[in-house]
């Protein structure tokens, strides 16, 4: 898994470098599949339950699952990509969101939150504690700012599967749930909007849209919970975050 996640962050870092303006999102995906592919991995999200693309992309009021097609990124915009890459049967999972700048100040916090977020729900993932925890600890990076947390979709766990038990909300109550146990690997991914809760998803069967039209941050990683601590396993293979 620390293999597979090394390759998810060193993709996501070099998406990071191309997401620029006039860049297309399907520019995105093709990079991102060639990579994973020359170092010996499978892009896990391609024809998972018949998802047709290596990365989903989501753009501005996208929140998740976005389809990467033949838009250009323009100034302003924000896009969260969410990379999975499986290696010898094994997952790595990771998002970040970046930005075409110039960007709003607004925005620009947004997406500072909804990292620093993920970060907090990462510290709170100790043995012995509970999985209501990292909701609490996420959720509480997140409402002094008024923003809005993306309840239909949550943190998993990862490891032979993409998605495995046990799911990891977003939000909840502190010592709440089970305890977490030594060796348990999660991907905690807050999903956080500008404006309210709400979300749908489009007629394309896939992307998930906030019902109010403003922006929404992602980001993401898969960790290790280990006697000595919490290992962050889709860091690029240089040990820094994508």
């Amino acid at each position: 898994m620390r293999t597979a996640g090394a390759i998810v962050g060193d993709t996501l870092r070099m998406l990071r470098s191309m997401a620029g303006e006039g860049v297309s999102l399907k520019e995105l995906d093709r990079a991102a599949e060639a990579y994973i592919r020359g170092k010996g991995g499978r892009p896990t999200f391609k024809g998972y339950n018949g998802f047709p693309a290596s990365l989903c992309l989501s753009l501005n009021n996208e929140v998740v699952h976005g389809i990467p097609n033949q838009r250009r990124l323009k100034k302003g915009d924000i896009l969260s990509i969410d990379c999975g890459v499986t290696l010898d049967g094994w997952v790595g999972d990771a998002a970040i969101t970046v930005a075409v700048e110039p960007i709003s100040d607004e925005v620009r916090t947004l997406v500072r939150v909804t990292t620093h977020s993920l970060m907090a729900g990462i510290a709170a993932a100790k043995v012995g504690a509970r999985l209501g925890d990292i909701g609490a600890a996420i959720e509480g990076t997140v409402r002094p700012h008024r923003y809005g947390i993306v309840r239909e979709f949550c943190g998993h766990g990862v490891g032979r599967l993409l998605h495995e038990d046990p799911q990891v909300p977003n939000f909840g109550s502190a010592g709440s749930g089970p305890r977490i146990q030594s060796g348990w690997c999660l991907a905690l991914e807050p999903m956080v909007n500008l404006g309210g809760d709400a979300v749908h998803t489009l007629a394309d069967g896939w992307t998930v849209v906030t019902n109010d039209g403003r922006p929404s941050a992602h980001c993401e990683h898969s960790i290790a919970i280990t006697d000595s601590g919490v290992e962050i396993l889709t860091l690029c293979s240089d040990g820094t975050h994508p």
